[in-house]
């Protein structure tokens, strides 16, 4: 392993770079480099390192958030380096959910009996505000809780600037990520943003301003908006195409708003809100495995799903989003056998599966109608 994070480490390995660039490159296979982004030219050495190796799996390349600008490299990859998204944990990895429930055997069409959850409405209201950051995951109580805060003050005070050397307000920002946890999984567009901004004391403000801040955050991976799916459907509904304001991690929303496990619990439409957002960051890493994307649906009648997990092999599924209570669970039903009948299976798959994920449940079970309901304590991938 190079650890450029070091700064002697980092300070040497600029000397190298400079004398024998080949050399940073020796040591066992995959090799890992961390942080290679604080010399650039890493990138290109390791590439022709490819081409004259003629192998696989040589390299790892890890960095932080702020990756370097496109014109540091000469090569673009191409052909050479594949992306890999290190999302933060979902609660199967952090060891959270039992995993008794699995979504690779729901799309081989493998059912299950009846699992029991573990997790409490509280435990999910404290999941939600610690996140999935790795430290984090191994403390407890309110120390668990500090990380993001830091995290948040780091990106809008110094990661928002460096990302692309534009400088930006911090204050701005953080009205900002404010803005974006107020709409957290829903359906805003950037001049809702700009208002909601605006509104609470901004000074001047116009939508190219608020698309600059959105794509700073993006590019941090603090922001990762889900986008609209588009299927075959009989319906003559007009298809929504705007995406779903979403954060990487749940935590960075209420970390902006200042909130905790226990404003959650009192505010259960907020804390729905904050839930669906954990369900996707961990559908998503799921989704992932599975050679799969999220997205989510909504039409012109009013008709929506809060996810569809669909994989490259052409199978989906159709997943709505609770807290949890038998009425919501009924409706979250409703809604996913109402799209299902809308869909044109002559043209495309019908669905894999269907499914209502909660936040509390005692068990994760199948209904007579063929859904599933499953706490998001028993999924895995």
């Amino acid at each position: 392993m190079l650890d450029l994070g070091d700064s002697m480490v980092l300070s040497q390995s600029r000397q190298m770079m400079e004398i024998s660039p080949q050399t940073l490159l020796q040591g066992n296979t995959p090799r890992l480099i961390d942080e290679w982004q604080t010399i650039p030219s890493l990138w290109d050495t390791v590439r022709s390192e490819v081409d004259k190796r003629g192998t696989f799996s040589q390299f790892i390349l890890t960095g932080s958030s702020v990756p370097p600008e496109a014109g540091a490299t000469i090569h673009s990859g191409t052909g050479r380096f594949a992306w890999v998204k290190m999302r933060p944990m979902s609660l199967f990895e952090s060891g959270e959910s039992s995993g008794c429930v699995s979504l690779l055997e729901l799309f081989n069409g493998n059912s299950f009996e009846p699992q029991v959850n573990q997790l409490e409405l509280q435990q999910i209201a404290f999941l939600v505000c610690r996140g999935g950051w790795p430290q984090a995951t191994f403390l407890d109580g309110d120390i668990a809780l500090d990380q993001v805060f830091d995290y948040v003050e780091a990106v809008t005070e110094r990661d928002i600037q460096r990302v692309d050397g534009v400088m930006r307000s911090p204050e701005r920002a953080k009205m900002l990520l404010r803005s974006y946890a107020r709409n957290v999984a829903q359906q805003v567009s950037y001049g809702t943003i700009k208002a909601d901004m605006l509104s609470n004391d901004a000074k001047t403000l116009d939508e190219d301003t608020v698309a600059d801040y959105i794509k700073a955050l993006k590019r941090l991976f603090v922001i990762e908006d889900l986008p609209a799916w588009n299927p075959n459907i009989r319906s003559k509904s007009a298809i929504r195409t705007s995406d779903t304001r979403h954060f990487v991690d749940p935590s960075i929303g209420v970390a902006a708003l200042g909130l905790g496990p226990n404003d959650l619990m009192n505010d259960l439409n907020t804390f729905g809100l904050f839930f669906e957002d954990l369900a996707v960051r961990d559908l998503r890493v799921y989704g992932e495995v599975l050679d799969g994307k999220l997205y989510h649906y909504r039409d012109s009648s009013g008709l929506e799903c809060d996810t569809v997990l669909h994989r490259r092999n052409g199978t989906y599924a159709l997943i709505e989003i609770k807290l949890g209570g038998e009425q919501l669970i009924e409706d979250g039903a409703k809604t996913l056998k109402k799209l299902a009948n809308t869909i044109d299976t002559t043209h495309m798959m019908a669905p894999s599966f269907m499914m209502v994920l909660t936040a509390v449940g005692q068990y994760a079970y199948q209904r007579p109608d063929g859904i599933y309901v499953i706490p998001i304590g028993c999924l895995k991938d």
